[in-house]
């Protein structure tokens, strides 16, 4: 490849080769944008986050799903980022943030990096405060000899801002796979909250076992039927599409059932612009005890040191037409039935299929909202069975 070059930077021998990191090395990233070091990927287009709030504006940078996929015979790589951790004032310190490898297919190892900015949120005023830090190294090595396929996951969690790609051996993009495209769209539990690692969220465990390729738009505390959303969803190319609706719009109360009943509509009227007869597979919430029939919003608990979340809505304002996950339940099941006389590509599938009543007895919630690595676990391969054994997925 013409733009490679060796490296002599501390972080790398002599002689290494230094691979420009472009959108022709990611998956699961829509964009990417240039900066002052490198590359930062995103989830969401730049008309998109420009209508986004700042909560989104965030989530959407954090590289749910999103992977470097390249081919080489190198036995080492090195990657440089500069990742930028969120920590809230009072509430437990969140894990280091890990990068998963593959080769051929097949996890072959896990790394952190050193470094990084730290913005510190007073959970009081919502104030941030951002200490800068330095760019860190993902080291990999001992990898076999021989022309192989390599992914690196990045985390689910934090900014990640990719800087140098290093390898003892040239690489060049992998290859098509030929591979079916699925997309989705879903919560902070898509995005990945609580998994084990960005190769541990239910998407990407399902998307393995069914050998597809994820595009992972699950945005934490984002999942509101947000219009530039359904649009960025529509101009995607993709196969398959789901779309996990319900939990943030209880937990957030931002909406009751007249403008849910249309929102939905409206979200599946524009994905149905720019794919007319793609399988498009909506899923209702998992089951969460808090909010099965009180509404929302939701509040975080932090009164024994740890962080949970509760309910503070009053379950009898449920018949004046506030969201539970009950309602919300019954209501997508009467749309999605109800638009499919007439779209025959249009599948449902209730969300406690995924993780209901039982699993929550034998994997609960550990902060009352999100699985742990374990639910996740359990919902991948649920949605393995459940979806890409249905009609949707033929």
């Amino acid at each position: 490849m013409d733009d490679l070059e060796p490296d002599t930077a501390p972080h790398g021998a002599p002689g290494w080769i230094t691979t420009p990191v472009g959108p022709e090395l990611l998956r699961g990233a829509l964009e990417t944008e240039r900066t002052a070091r490198g590359v930062l990927p995103h989830r969401l287009p730049a008309w998109a986050r420009r209508q986004a709030p700042g909560d989104l504006a965030e989530v959407e940078a954090q590289p749910a799903g999103v992977r470097l996929a390249f081919r080489t015979r190198a036995t080492a790589v090195e990657l440089d980022v500069l990742a930028t951790t969120t920590v809230y004032r009072g509430a437990p310190t969140p894990p280091d943030a890990v990068y998963d490898l593959l080769v051929d297919g097949r996890p072959a190892g896990r790394a952190t990096a050193d470094g990084g900015n730290v913005r510190t949120v007073d959970t009081t005023t919502w104030a941030a405060v951002l200490t800068p830090g330095p760019p860190g190294t993902v080291r990999f090595t001992g990898l076999a000899d021989g022309t192989k396929d390599v992914e690196i996951w990045l985390p689910y969690r934090g900014i990640h801002e990719l800087i140098a790609l290093r390898t003892d051996a040239p690489v060049e993009p992998a290859p098509d796979s030929g591979r079916r495209v699925w997309l989705h769209h879903g919560s902070s539990i898509s995005h990945g909250s609580n998994a084990d690692g960005p190769t541990g969220t239910w998407p990407a465990l399902a998307a393995a076992a069914a050998g597809v390729e994820l595009v992972n738009l699950g945005f934490s505390g984002n999942a509101l039927l947000d219009p530039f959303t359904a649009r960025t969803m529509r101009d995607t190319p993709a196969d398959l599409i789901s779309l996990k609706i319900g939990i943030n719009l209880v937990n957030h109360d931002v909406m009751r059932l007249r403008a849910f009943t249309a929102a939905v509509h409206g979200f599946l009227d524009t994905l149905r612009e720019g794919h007319p007869t793609t399988p498009v597979l909506v899923v209702s919430p998992l089951h969460c005890p808090i909010h099965e029939d009180t509404p929302g919003p939701a509040a975080a608990d932090l009164g024994d040191g740890r962080l949970r979340f509760r309910a503070l809505g009053d379950p009898a304002e449920a018949a004046r037409g506030k969201l539970t996950l009950r309602v919300v339940r019954e209501e997508l099941a009467r749309i999605t039935a109800a638009r499919a006389t007439d779209d025959p590509h249009l599948h449902h599938l209730d969300g406690r299929a995924l993780y209901g009543e039982a699993d929550f007895a034998e994997f609960p919630l550990p902060d009352d909202l999100h699985p742990d690595a374990a639910g996740h676990r359990r919902i991948g391969e649920r949605f393995a069975e459940h979806a890409f054994g249905s009609a949707w997925a033929r």
